[in-house]
């Protein structure tokens, strides 16, 4: 499994039509994706051009094939001009297991 927290840095100017790109390729991704499990996009409250997005990926194969899907190289490529600073650091999950509990909640 891979678990990341991708740090994104908007330009203001761009943001709403960011939103937008980063809305689609989040709800294509796991309508149409098995592999995706989870990319939930989130925006600061205290600066709205700070977002972040919680990727889980049921593997590195998972992962590959996600960046060559058309829909997420028309947002890579879409909205490489808006994205200020971008960070994809590894997160180690500290309790795996936890995962299917909590998406079973939302059932």
């Amino acid at each position: 499994m891979i678990v990341r927290l991708a740090e994104i840095e908007v330009y203001p100017e761009h943001l709403q039509e960011y939103l937008k790109f980063a809305g689609e390729v989040d709800r294509l991704s796991v309508e149409r994706e098995p592999g995706v499990v989870c990319l939930f996009p989130m925006q600061s409250t205290e600066d709205s051009t700070q977002i972040r997005i919680l990727e889980i990926y049921a593997s590195e194969e998972a992962y590959q094939s996600h960046i060559k899907t058309e829909h997420f190289l028309k947002y890579k490529q879409g909205t490489l001009h808006m994205v200020k600073s971008l960070r994809l650091p590894a997160m180690k999950p500290l309790a795996p297991e936890t995962m299917k509990l909590i998406f079973n909640k939302q059932r």
